[in-house]
C-alpha cells in the first residue's frame, strides 16, 4: 500500500536526521510530492529553516508544528450558505471527470437537509448528453427539481429558465452544472462568460457564487484548472472531491497561496451525504499526519 504524505513525513523525522541542508532538501522534495508545488515548497521550507534557526528550534515535533502554522497561513476556508429570503444562483465549474455533477447533487442534498426547500438544479452542461441524464437521475433521487433543455442547446438559456422556475416559487437557490471542456478553452471561456452574465443578472445582490470542483488527487493539474476558470470568471470557492487523509491533497495549500481561493466543502465518497464543510485545521493535521 502506498504511504500517505503524513507517513513519509514521519519516517523523515524518525530517521533522527540532523537539521542540516539535507534534511531541509528532503522536506522540500516531500512537500513537492505532496502536491504543494515546487515554488511554494521551496519558499515554505526556506521560511521554516529561518524560523527554526532564529528561535533555536531543534525538536522535531516543534518543527512540525511550525510547518503546520506556515501551511495554515496559505489554506483559506469559507462558509457558503444561500441567503434566506433571496434569489441565490451558484455556478458550479470544473473540468469533466472531477465529480462536478455529483457534487452539485451533494450540495443540493446538503442544503435540502439543512432546511432549504426551494432548490432548482440547472443542467447547463448541454454538450455532454450523459451530464443531462445524470443530473436528472440525481434530482429524482434526492427529490429536487431539475431544469434541462435538449442536448446541444444554449447553456445560458437553461440557467435563465432555472432562475425563472425558482422565482415562481419564491426565494431559494439555483445550482447550475456547467461544461468543462478545457481542450476547447476559448469556446469554453466565452460560454462561461455568457452564463456568468445570466447568473449575475438573475441573482439578488451578493447572492451569486462561482464554485470550482477539483479532484484532490490530481495535484498541480488542479491548480492549473483553477487558474483557467479563475481567469475566465473569477472563482469564489472550491470543493475538493476524492479527498481522504491518504490523498496527497496539498493542492489546497497551492491554490490558497497562488490564487487566494478558499475551500468551502470536501467530498469524501460517492454517496450524497459524503460532503462536509472544510476545516483547515483538521485538513492540515491529516496532511501532516498529526
Amino acid at each position: 500500500m502506498k504511504k500517505s504524505f503524513g507517513e513519509k513525513l514521519k519516517s523523515l523525522f524518525s530517521k533522527g536526521s540532523t537539521l542540516n541542508d539535507d534534511f531541509y532538501d528532503e522536506l522540500t522534495d516531500l512537500l513537492v510530492e505532496g502536491d504543494i508545488g515546487a515554488k511554494a515548497a521551496f519558499l515554505l521550507v526556506e521560511e521554516l529553516e529561518e524560523i527554526c534557526s532564529k528561535e533555536k528550534i531543534k525538536d522535531q515535533n516543534e518543527i512540525l508544528l511550525k510547518l503546520k502554522e506556515l501551511l495554515l497561513k496559505d489554506v483559506k476556508s469559507v462558509t457558503l450558505e444561500p441567503e434566506k429570503d433571496k434569489q441565490n444562483v451558484w455556478m458550479v465549474l470544473g473540468v469533466n471527470g472531477v465529480g462536478k455533477t455529483t457534487s452539485v447533487a451533494k450540495l443540493a442534498n446538503y442544503f435540502k437537509n439543512n432546511g432549504y426547500e426551494n432548490l432548482v438544479l440547472a443542467s447547463a452542461d448541454t454538450f455532454r448528453a450523459a451530464a443531462i441524464e445524470q443530473l436528472a437521475m440525481h434530482g429524482e433521487n434526492i427529490g429536487v427539481r431539475v431544469v434541462s433543455h435538449q442536448h446541444g442547446s444554449d447553456p445560458s438559456a437553461v440557467v435563465f429558465d432555472a432562475a425563472e422556475a425558482l422565482k415562481s416559487k419564491g426565494p431559494g437557490l439555483v445550482l447550475a452544472d456547467t461544461a468543462g471542456r478545457l481542450h476547447n478553452k476559448e469556446n469554453l471561456v466565452r460560454e462561461l462568460q455568457k452564463i456568468d452574465r445570466i447568473c449575475s443578472s438573475k441573482a439578488d445582490e451578493g447572492c451569486y457564487k462561482k464554485i470550482i470542483v477539483i479532484d484532490a488527487t490530481t495535484g498541480q493539474n488542479a491548480l492549473r484548472q483553477a487558474e483557467v476558470f479563475h481567469e475566465a470568471v473569477g472563482v469564489d470557492a472550491l470543493i475538493m472531491t476524492k479527498y481522504d487523509s491518504t490523498a496527497k491533497g496539498g493542492v489546497a495549500v497551492s491554490i490558497g497561496r497562488e490564487l487566494g481561493i478558499p475551500v468551502a466543502f470536501v467530498c469524501t465518497g460517492e454517496k450524497y451525504p459524503d460532503i462536509q464543510t472544510f476545516d483547515p485545521e483538521s485538513y492540515i493535521n491529516d496532511f501532516l499526519g498529526l
